[in-house]
Parts: structure tokens; sequence; C-alpha cells
């Protein structure tokens, strides 16, 4: 059996997304880490479709990114 990396990382979330993402890992009986670690999983795919910050037309506002989403 392969041996997991278990570097740390610090992840900021709005209050509410990280009370919702807490929410979910006690219904699931699961670790905010299992959850979001499933969540990649499942949506990277998607997040690949993104475009770069390099394929964005420099025609808008300043920058938006960590720009807190509904």
């Amino acid at each position: 059996m392969a041996q997991s990396d278990k570097r740390k990382q610090s992840l900021y979330f709005p209050e509410s997304m990280l009370q919702e993402i807490q929410q979910e890992a006690a219904r699931l009986d699961r670790s905010l880490s299992w959850v979001m670690q499933r969540a990649w999983k499942l949506a990277r795919t998607d997040i690949r479709k993104l475009p770069s910050v390099n394929d964005v037309p420099d025609d808008g506002p300043d920058d938006e990114r960590g720009r807190e989403e509904d």
C-alpha cells in the first residue's frame, strides 16, 4: 500500500461556507479534510475548465481573485 502525503496546509473560507462544510462533515460523520478531498476529486474536472488568469482579457476591473462569492 502506498504511503499518503500528510503535509499540512491552511485554507481560508468565508464563515458561512465553513459552517456549511462543517455541517456536511457532521452529517456524513467524516472529517473536514475528508469532505474537502472528496469535493476536490468530484470538482477537479470542472475546475480545470476555468480559464487561467492569462486567458482572461485585461479590459475589466482589477483582478477579483479572492472575492467572496455567493
